[in-house]
């Protein structure tokens, strides 16, 4: 096994090494070379887009974009680390992509949110996105075919389920084909550095909820006041000299303020998990990974035991859930809908079987969507 098979290489001390202006021009060489090579791919994936264009198949194909990665990182002979390179590919692949079919996608807005990083992290840069004001345009920019795919926040670590996308996915057209977890780092941005006369803090009513310890402690007397989104109170922010943001460091960035408190999440492992969505016809269900996950709302007659008889099946079939909640069916009559994640694709025997008898069980059956696990 060579000596970087760590993904990192040391050269000993006593090695002479060349002078730098020698490297330089090596790197130089390298990079023509590279570029030759980058635009060779570019143009095959031109073609490629051209045989789709014919064949009336889709574009994107996130198990794809896993399948080259894994390829690469598997032959993969170092110093790079395997995270790093498929970060590189990951973006080359977004580029060529850019090439076949220019994609689409819908976020929540403006510019700096973490929707917006989480659809890049799915798509990569070379993805346009469609900035919207709320989860519900998001939902209509995909429906209606505005934009391709849309990207949307449904559970965060600390303070659950984001329920109004649970609502939309009730009757919306989309499913979803992926799905994204971001380590969130709320940051108090305004116009100075300081703490002092801050008085109005912004953001999302969820990102109020996940900092509100800090909040209390740190600026008790200031109105929190919730908007559309983080970067909207980040924008908001710029305005005032008075009012302040919680948002991302790119939010800061884009606005012009100043990072005047990092970190004030009051949970350190604080994560948010975005779904991927699109209409069948845009992208049909992803084929099986190998870690997949399952997501369906479902609701059952009201009787004793309903909600028990519904997790017989997964038991009976060896189908793991990984998720339950409840959401009021807004009949007036004391109706739930759950929402169900299991672990599984419907290819598989085991979960076409447990999902065919639950479905039996059912007053309301509705598959959200299979997918890969995020990593």
């Amino acid at each position: 096994m060579p000596p970087w098979s760590n993904k990192s290489m040391t050269v000993p001390a006593n090695t002479p090494l060349p002078p730098l202006s020698e490297l330089r021009i090596q790197i130089d060489a390298i990079d023509q070379q590279l570029l030759q090579l980058l635009s060779r791919r570019a143009h095959v994936a031109e073609q490629v887009g051209a045989v789709k264009r014919q064949e009336g198949s889709a574009f994107f194909r996130p198990d794809r974009v896993a399948q080259v990665i894994r390829k690469v990182q598997a032959a993969n002979p170092g110093p790079l680390r395997d995270a790093h390179i498929a970060t590189i590919w990951h973006e080359i692949m977004s580029a060529c992509l850019a090439l076949e079919a220019p994609q689409r996608v819908a976020v929540l807005g403006p510019e700096g949110t973490f929707c917006e990083q989480a659809a890049h992290q799915f798509f990569g840069q070379a993805a346009e996105l469609v900035y919207c004001a709320n989860f519900d345009e998001v939902f209509h920019a995909t429906a209606a075919g505005t934009a391709q795919y849309g990207v949307v926040g449904i559970e965060n670590s600390t303070e659950g389920m984001v329920t109004r996308s649970l609502d939309l996915f009730l009757n919306s057209p989309a499913h979803i084909v992926g799905e994204v977890t971001l380590l969130i780092r709320h940051n108090l941005l305004r116009l100075s550095h300081s703490l002092e006369g801050i008085e109005v803090v912004l953001a999302h009513p969820l990102a109020l909820a996940q900092c509100q310890d800090w909040l209390s402690h740190h600026l008790p007397h200031a109105e929190r006041r919730p908007v559309s989104s983080n970067a909207e109170g980040a924008r908001l922010a710029a305005t005032n000299p008075a009012w302040a943001g919680i948002a991302s460091e790119q939010a800061g960035t884009r606005f012009g303020l100043h990072l005047a408190a990092h970190a004030i999440q009051d949970h350190a492992n604080n994560r948010t998990r975005f779904a991927v969505i699109c209409l069948p016809q845009t992208l049909p269900t992803p084929p099986a990974s190998g870690k997949d996950c399952t997501s369906l709302v479902v609701s059952v007659p009201n009787r004793p035991g309903a909600v028990h008889d519904l997790l017989v099946p997964l038991k009976n079939h060896g189908v793991s859930m990984s998720r339950f909640e409840s959401r009021p069916a807004r009949t007036g009559q004391w109706e739930y809908y759950f929402y169900i994640d299991i672990q599984g694709h419907p290819s598989e025997a085991h979960v076409a079987k447990a999902l065919a008898e639950l479905r039996g069980l059912c007053a309301f059956y509705k598959v959200l969507g299979s997918y890969s696990l995020a990593d």
